[in-house]
């Protein structure tokens, strides 16, 4: 089973993640609020987390930043992070915040699938199947 966590403010994004991760053996837990993603990392202990970049005061960069501190500080265990950019210049914040892969919205189901699939199994992202 994994756990698949989702922060996004806007309810059509935590649709579309959602309903990508619809597989038995899968459970996707939402967040609306990024100052909550911490404390749902620490009680769910997740296979991955998907941020979006717009999540209200708190949004996805300053989310993964808190969290890559978390871990670095040991208080929450490491965990693979997907963030949603709103456009491809974006990208460069996804770099600086330490995630493990950046998708631009809007988000397509399969490749939304693929990109998890490969985080969680340890193979970069975009690489041929």
């Amino acid at each position: 089973m994994s756990t698949i966590i989702v922060a996004a403010d806007a309810e059509w994004v935590r649709d579309q993640v959602r309903s990508a991760f619809v597989s038995p053996g899968q459970e996707v837990v939402e967040v609306t609020r990024g100052q909550d993603v911490r404390d749902a990392v620490a009680r769910e202990q997740p296979d991955l987390v998907i941020l979006d970049l717009q999540i209200g005061n708190m949004g996805g960069v300053a989310v993964a930043i808190d969290l890559r501190l978390e871990e670095s500080a040991g208080r929450l265990p490491r965990s693979k992070i997907l963030l949603l950019l709103d456009r491809e210049a974006d990208r460069f914040l996804a770099k600086r915040a330490d995630v493990d892969a950046e998708l631009v919205k809007p988000i397509d189901a399969g490749i939304l699938r693929r990109a998890a699939k490969q985080l969680l199994e340890g193979e970069p992202v975009g690489a041929r199947s």
